[in-house]
């Protein structure tokens, strides 16, 4: 699905055009011609680099993500990741060290950092309302689990190391931007408590999710059929973080409850945030004049705003922040190095869950990365 974000330079609203697309799948690439009718096509990621393109948006599974992004960085082509950056520590340093090598811009899809409830989450944070932030603690309701991340190769560890981070990746780096710091240490539990004893396999081929989601007919979870014939990822997951500036924060995921939404707490020193909500009608609600007991009268309450274009309007600014970077450089949203601390921070959290809840400490990243993309990214940097 992601691989439809080239639309929102497809439309002409942006000072860029989409050139080429590049598919393994003969079918996948014939499809592509709907939104992307002048591009060429490509069967192979070399093919596509002989062609010499400017930049290239990577929305291919999160096992090729490092070995791609390495290829087109050397060959001095922007690249426009989407997340997970790697689906380990190490991959994330090796992309991040092609780009500090070679000069070549990197950019990570975290667009979260564009959602507007995630903005206005942010901004009160800025502002101080609650005071200095504490504790941050995010459940996320993954209503369609099933049939978005059990029915191809999400659901095999081997391509996504497991859905604590390829999932959770997005609200690791959200935690860490409410925060305003990286997890050093964590603890995490959880297993395959659903999903796994479906015996309904086989797999969805080569179809893509919009080709088999059918949300009416997937009632309850355990009805599902046509799974990947391999599942050994966790469909239930909750991690502890405690961040590098005294922050600790949780997260907790579930792939098959009934409705599909995050909610984000922030706790400070004078009072908390919460949403409720996290696309179009969502309110952020903040508490932070006097003591009580339960109310729902909160002393402030925000509507968020709402866009068209793919997550309350995220996506398009995502890909217009990239086309930006890649024609001017300069400062943005999301950060290369915090995609790096996520992905470091779910790796050492699903190592944990594997040994049975065993505290693990998340590696620093190198110093000359951090120098490097420093002051070249991060909102920390432009907004503080």
């Amino acid at each position: 699905m992601r691989g439809t974000l080239g639309r929102h330079i497809a439309d002409g609203r942006l000072p860029a055009k989409v050139v080429a697309v590049c598919d393994p799948v003969a079918a996948r690439r014939e499809r592509s011609r709907e939104l992307y009718p002048e591009a060429a096509r490509y069967a192979d990621h070399h093919q596509l680099l002989a062609a010499g393109p400017d930049a290239v948006i990577l929305t291919t599974p999160d096992d090729t993500h490092e070995e791609l992004a390495v290829a087109f960085l050397e060959a001095g082509v922007a690249v426009f990741v989407d997340k997970p950056l790697a689906i380990t520590t190490a991959g994330c340093d090796r992309v991040l060290d092609a780009a500090r090598r070679t000069g070549t811009r990197l950019y990570v899809g975290h667009n979260m950092r564009h959602m507007p409830v995630i903005r206005t989450m942010r901004d009160l944070v800025v502002e101080g309302v609650i005071g200095e932030v504490k504790a941050v603690w995010c459940r996320h309701f993954v209503g369609h689990g099933g049939d978005f991340y059990f029915k191809d190769w999400h659901a095999d560890r081997r391509r996504t190391t497991g859905l604590l981070l390829q999932k959770g990746a997005h609200d690791i780096d959200v935690i860490h931007w409410l925060a305003g710091g990286y997890t050093v240490r964590t603890q995490a539990m959880g297993g395959l408590t659903v999903y796994g004893d479906l015996t309904a396999r086989g797999g969805q081929g080569e179809r893509t999710l919009t080709e088999w989601f059918a949300p009416e007919t997937n009632w309850p979870p355990a009805s599902l059929t046509g799974l990947n014939d391999v599942v050994d990822v966790e469909d239930l997951s909750m991690m502890t973080m405690r961040l590098d500036n005294g922050v600790f924060a949780t997260y907790q995921q579930c792939h098959y409850t009934p409705d599909y939404w995050r909610n984000y707490t922030v706790i400070g020193t004078h009072g908390r945030l919460e949403n409720f909500g996290d696309t179009e009608g969502a309110v952020v609600k903040v508490w932070n004049s006097r003591r009580s007991g339960y109310r729902t009268d909160a002393d402030l309450v925000v509507e968020v705003p709402s866009d068209d274009g793919g997550h309350g309007g995220a996506d398009p600014r995502l890909v217009a922040e990239f086309v930006d970077f890649v024609r001017a450089g300069g400062p943005t949203l999301t950060s290369p190095v915090a995609a790096r601390q996520a992905v470091a921070a779910g790796c050492a959290a699903t190592a944990s869950l594997r040994a049975d809840g065993v505290p693990v400490d998340v590696p620093a990243p190198p110093r000359e990365l951090v120098d490097h993309f420093a002051g070249a990214d991060d909102a920390e940097t432009r907004e503080s």
